[in-house]
C-alpha cells in the first residue's frame, strides 16, 4: 500500500521529481546531439570515400538494440535517432 502524502509534501516532492526529469532530458538532448555529429560524421566519410549513403544491416543492429532494451517503443525511437542522423529515406 502507497503512503499518502499531505498535499504541501506531494507538491515539493513533485517538484523535486520534475527537476529530476528535467536533468535527465538535458542529458538525453546532449546525447542526442552527439550522437547526430557522429553520424553525421560517418555518413561525409562514407560518401567521401564513394560507398553508400546508409547501411541498412548496421540500421537493423540498432533497432534491434533499442528493441530489446526499451521493447517496440524502443524500436520507434531508434528509428527516430537513426532518422535524424541521416535524414528520411
Amino acid at each position: 500500500m502507497t503512503a499518502t502524502l499531505p498535499p504541501t509534501d506531494a507538491d515539493t516532492r513533485i517538484a523535486e521529481l520534475r527537476g529530476e526529469i528535467d536533468a535527465c532530458d538535458a542529458e538525453l538532448i546532449a546525447l542526442v546531439q552527439r550522437r547526430l555529429a557522429v553520424s553525421q560524421e560517418i555518413g561525409e566519410l562514407r560518401r567521401a570515400t564513394g560507398g553508400t549513403r546508409l547501411s541498412l544491416s548496421r540500421e537493423q543492429q540498432v533497432i534491434d538494440r533499442f528493441r530489446t532494451a526499451l521493447g517496440p517503443d524502443g524500436a520507434a525511437l531508434g528509428m527516430l535517432l537513426l532518422r535524424q542522423g541521416r535524414g528520411r529515406l
